[in-house]
């Protein structure tokens, strides 16, 4: 069996290179040990090693990612400041989502089309569904024509999807298998608060706004969902005008069985 593709991402400060996966992982284990020495040991780096990653770690960035305290090596504190944390819980997003538009390139490479068809197909996907979520497939009960898979996507946060018999059989859809479910900005429906709507929209996914911007036509928003999870909705400019989410707000986002898109890798 041929090993998968991987994207590595890395961060840089003009023209030299100043963070990778290593220190990402550096950052996450003096968040857990409160000491760059112990971290150092962790992840298999020297003392000196570690300081001078943090240093660099530092300076990629207008505030402290770690506020560091030298002691020697048995000695010092060092903990993540809130860039730091952030820091992590963005590199890691944009991990994810890599990984699941990678995951979509291969599936379409693997395709007996030319190579240019395959590319074209694998960007257009990634480009027309805006939202991907890489989960696990808690469920799947089966109808006479379509089936009912439910993707456990995080802890608290479930994903339904109808769809045909034959597309479950195709993907190899059981429970316990890994799938990523695509979610097109403009089939969110969006409504204030998070009290139960009477709808028929078979997701609904409370979060907060994180972000809304207004445009000549449309506007986008979007909800953060909690465990570095978000969704983004494509709204019309008189909607955004109505509802004025604004950041902070609790809102909820709607979303058909029928228009998720279940992709797998």
């Amino acid at each position: 069996m041929t090993d998968a593709v991987a994207a590595l991402i890395q961060l840089r400060k003009g023209d030299r290179l100043r963070a990778g996966p290593e220190r990402i992982a550096l950052l996450e284990t003096i968040g857990e040990t409160g000491s760059i020495s112990a971290a150092a040991r962790r992840v298999g780096l020297s003392y000196k090693g570690a300081w001078d990653a943090v240093q660099a770690l530092n300076g990629l960035f207008q505030h402290p990612l770690v506020d560091a305290h030298a002691g020697g090596k048995t000695g010092g504190a060092a903990r993540l400041t809130a860039t730091g944390r952030a820091v992590i819980l963005a590199y890691r997003r944009v991990e994810a989502d890599l990984a699941a538009a990678i995951g979509q390139l291969e599936q379409h490479l693997s395709d007996d089309v030319s190579p240019v068809e395959r590319v074209i197909r694998s960007l257009s996907m990634k480009t027309s569904a805006r939202n991907a979520f890489h989960g696990v497939v808690a469920s799947v009960t089966d109808g006479a024509v379509n089936a009912e898979v439910t993707l456990k996507v995080s802890d608290s946060l479930e994903i339904v999807a109808v769809i045909t018999r034959e597309s479950v059989q195709e993907l190899g859809l059981a429970p316990g298998r890994e799938a990523i479910a695509l979610i097109k900005s403009t089939f969110v429906i969006l409504a204030s608060g998070e009290a139960a709507l009477a709808v028929s929209a078979r997701n609904r996914l409370a979060g907060t706004v994180l972000r809304h911007d207004a445009g000549a036509v449309n506007d986008e928003v979007v909800l953060d969902l909690g465990e570095g999870k978000t969704i983004t909705a494509t709204i019309t400019r008189e909607s955004g005008e109505k509802l004025s989410f604004a950041p902070g707000e609790r809102a909820q986002a709607l979303v058909k069985a029928s228009h998720v898109i279940l992709a797998v890798d």
